[in-house]
């Protein structure tokens, strides 16, 4: 039973009879308890609502196209609480922060309703029979899982949980259900590398095509590790390895399978100093989120951008990225001033300073970084930071630093650019530059931001 908190005007709730404050109690004979519930049963075009107003209870029956919504609006978007994760990874990011951040960034999800909904990766820990069933039931498809591996054994202490050995087993009831998968491997050097992710590539590559892409990542490491399990960045001779024994393997899966399924991470090529494969390497670039493919798709649609552009305005610009991405921004810009003559842009990378040097991609710079490397740089006339830096509604840092503090602590305009080589090239030629709305937030608002941030 799940309280509604409103009912939109002439939806078919409300032209039905629906009230807020009602509780939602089943829908055609099924318990409704969540929004995958609530979003499965609804799709038939008649449906029936069981609803619990005051003492009584109301059967209330809505005629509607089918698959449309009914109108009906709850308190959270799971009509429920978001499942935090039982496990204790040895390479949680999460456990490497430092303290005093806002309180939402130490919450550990692992939510299999966020995996389908929003693409959230989970560990598959935090379900049980009911959970895995309704997700046959329901098809719920595609599931991204953290994988890591698939010896149990392996699994149980990498996660810090004895229930996590079943992982494998699982995906296989997934896969005879027709549920599509995509995994991730965080791989750490001496644990899970080397035989142990062969042994875990071979499993997974028997369950396609429900597993349709994986992507093998470096983890992670800050210099908030005291006391946390000793683990070691890669080096590049190490990466270099797992990229040959990865693209080795996806070269078998091409000939047997028509697909790679298997792919290593940007990052992986930048530490072992080694070329990224061409852009149709990365097929259907199924990985993104996992930051697989990103340089080569944003170098080709930036090409693509070129050959549609008109003249750009010639204002000096600059770029502020992680350091593992410099070099293609400036890649980039000479690929534009090839075309152009008056291309008059500078890229900097930014040390993080914050999180420690070995953490060197863009959407984990904080705004104090940004600053103290920035102030007094030759910037142009605008900035171009990365929009995975900030928080899309808020538009504030990683350490709560604001676009607006930046900006006045810079003296120039900054602009949040999409991953996207179009909308670089839009921003660095001044056509069509994305109009930035600082948020303006009373004393109020500010006093509930800093307790209920997101």
């Amino acid at each position: 039973m799940v309280l509604i908190k409103d009912v939109l005007t002439g939806s078919p709730a409300d032209i039905a009879g629906v009230k807020r404050g009602d509780y939602l109690v089943r829908i055609n004979g099924k318990d409704i308890n969540d929004v995958l519930d609530y979003r499965y049963y609804i799709t038939e075009p008649r449906v029936r609502l069981l609803i619990h107003r005051g003492p009584e209870l109301l059967e209330i029956p809505i005629k509607k196209p089918r698959y449309n919504d009914i109108g009906l609006e709850f308190d959270t978007f799971l009509m429920d609480e978001k499942r935090s994760c039982r496990n204790k990874c040895i390479f949680c990011f999460i456990d490497q922060l430092p303290p005093g951040m806002r309180k939402t960034l130490y919450f550990k999800d692992d939510d299999s309703r966020l995996s389908f909904l929003m693409g959230n990766y989970i560990t598959l820990t935090n379900m049980d029979e009911h959970d895995i069933s309704r997700i046959i039931e329901m098809k719920m498809s595609p599931m991204n899982i953290s994988v890591h591996t698939t010896n149990p054994k392996l699994r149980c202490e990498m996660l810090s949980n004895r229930f996590a050995g079943s992982c494998y087993d699982t995906m296989k009831r997934f896969a005879a259900a027709g549920i599509e998968m995509h995994c991730q491997i965080v791989l750490c050097r001496g644990v899970n590398d080397g035989a142990e992710l062969m042994r875990t590539m071979r499993d997974l590559a028997a369950l396609y095509p429900q597993v349709d892409s994986v992507s093998i990542v470096p983890v992670g490491l800050t210099k908030y590790r005291e006391g946390l399990y000793p683990l070691t960045s890669f080096t590049p001779e190490h990466s270099a390895e797992t990229i040959d024994m990865v693209t080795s393997f996806g070269d078998e899966c091409v000939k047997k399978y028509g697909t790679r399924i298997f792919f290593c991470s940007d990052e992986m090529y930048i530490c072992a100093r080694r070329e990224l494969p061409e852009d149709d390497f990365y097929e259907e670039h199924t990985q993104l989120e996992n930051g697989v493919g990103m340089i080569r798709l944003l170098e080709r649609e930036f090409k693509s951008a070129l050959m549609l552009s008109c003249e750009p305005d010639g204002a000096a610009f600059s770029i502020a990225c992680g350091t593992s991405v410099a070099p293609y921004f400036e890649k980039l810009i000479c690929m534009a001033a090839e075309k152009y003559g008056n291309i008059n842009g500078k890229v900097y990378a930014i040390l993080n300073d914050f999180f420690g040097h070995s953490i060197n991609v863009s959407g984990l710079i904080t705004g104090r970084d940004l600053i103290a490397q920035l102030r007094g740089k030759d910037l142009g006339e605008r900035l171009l930071v990365s929009q995975n830096m900030l928080r899309r509604e808020e538009l504030d840092f990683l350490d709560d630093v604001t676009l607006e503090e930046a900006i006045e602590a810079l003296g120039v305009p900054i602009y949040p650019i999409e991953s996207d080589g179009f909308a670089l090239w839009d921003a660095i030629s001044g056509d069509n530059l994305p109009e930035v709305k600082i948020p303006v937030r009373s004393p109020e608002r500010q006093q509930y931001y800093k307790y209920n941030q997101n």
